[in-house]
């Protein structure tokens, strides 16, 4: 189960106190102050750890202390300091203040890491306290507590290539057969019920990772259906697949209008969504009608559609290969090479 939000409370450890103590020892009857001071307390941290893919386990612990600084002992003994407490967070992980809305990290990568919570400091022993004129300090430095605060967690997956379209156009059928990922695939809509990721592999050692969301539909800005939950988790993407039943024109809506209301509801999602480069693949064309309305379809739009088949295969290579390129493309204007957030 992907859980994409969570709420934590962390707080750093509190610091150890100050020790009041003086030196007793035979042959010293006047040894003078010797209290040690206290440890600092331990910090919290979050961090982008590979390998986690969800925030479940933080839907059933919401508290993350970090441990006490020790206090100080006699014969100038510093108190232990506390451990720190690191939290591994799935890299793409949102890290926000929950009280002021602030965004404290964007774990955007393997290893990133940020401190949340800052442990207090030891107090100061008796020791610090003695002057030429103030040899019997009977007074210790306050220990300061852990900085606390609520933090809000939104997961935001990682992906290459973001495959967007109505219910029922095909995309769990076609993140099957490009890559190992087995969502469940049936004859009806909405059966993607959260988003499914999957590597492509290419030949020379080529691969990309591919997010299928929902199906979206009309209004999904404003809450219908399932996709807009999850329309967050392909902002990431450097391209977006747009896939279009071209199989079912009778049934459904016409190719062309469905191209257009997903097209709306991106825009009215984010701007900058909507701006990603963007594929358009024709899916279906082995029923009949099929890849003369792909024709009239790229006719329409004045753009390149792709038409391929999930189902037999037909047409996966030349769609693999085009969205390489474009992949390419954009992480040369970023200046990574393309596959890097595999």
């Amino acid at each position: 189960m992907l859980v994409d939000r969570a709420e934590i409370y962390v707080r750093g450890g509190n610091g150890g106190h100050g020790c009041v103590s003086f030196r007793r020892e035979k042959f010293t009857p006047q040894g003078g102050p010797d209290g040690g001071d206290g440890g600092n307390g331990g910090s919290v941290f979050v961090e982008a750890t590979p390998g986690v893919d969800t925030l479940l386990d933080f839907a059933g612990r919401h508290h993350w202390v970090a441990e006490n600084g020790r206090p100080g002992e006699g014969r100038l003994r510093h108190g232990r300091n506390g451990a720190d407490l690191r939290i591994k967070l799935p890299p793409g992980t949102l890290v926000y203040d929950r009280q002021t809305g602030v965004q404290i990290k964007d774990l955007a990568h393997p290893a990133d890491c940020a401190c949340v919570a800052r442990g207090g400091k030891g107090g100061r022993g008796n020791k610090a306290f003695a002057t030429a004129t103030h040899q019997a300090p009977r007074e210790a430095g306050p220990a300061e507590p852990g900085e606390e605060r609520w933090l809000r967690l939104e997961l935001k997956l990682i992906a290459d290539v973001g495959v967007v379209g109505l219910p029922n156009a095909g995309k769990s059928t076609l993140l099957s057969r490009l890559s190992r990922a087995r969502p469940k695939i049936a004859d009806y809509p909405f059966t993607t019920l959260e988003p499914q990721l999957g590597i492509v592999e290419l030949s020379d050692d080529r691969r990309f990772v591919v997010a299928d969301i929902p199906g979206l539909i009309q209004g999904a800005h404003e809450g219908a259906g399932l996709g807009h939950e999850f329309l967050r988790h392909i902002e990431r993407t450097l391209v977006l697949l747009h896939l279009i039943d071209v199989g079912n024109e009778d049934g459904g809506l016409p190719p062309v209008r469905a191209y257009h209301t997903i097209r709306d509801e991106l825009r009215r999602h984010s701007s900058l969504l909507a701006g990603k480069p963007e594929l358009i693949v024709a899916n279906k064309i082995d029923l009949i009608g099929g890849t003369e309305t792909a024709r009239r379809l790229a006719r329409e739009l004045g753009r390149e559609v792709v038409p391929i088949s999930a189902a037999t295969g037909r047409g996966l290579g030349v769609m693999r290969e085009r969205l390489w390129s474009l992949l390419s493309e954009g992480r040369r204007e970023q200046g990574a090479s393309p596959g890097s957030s595999v």
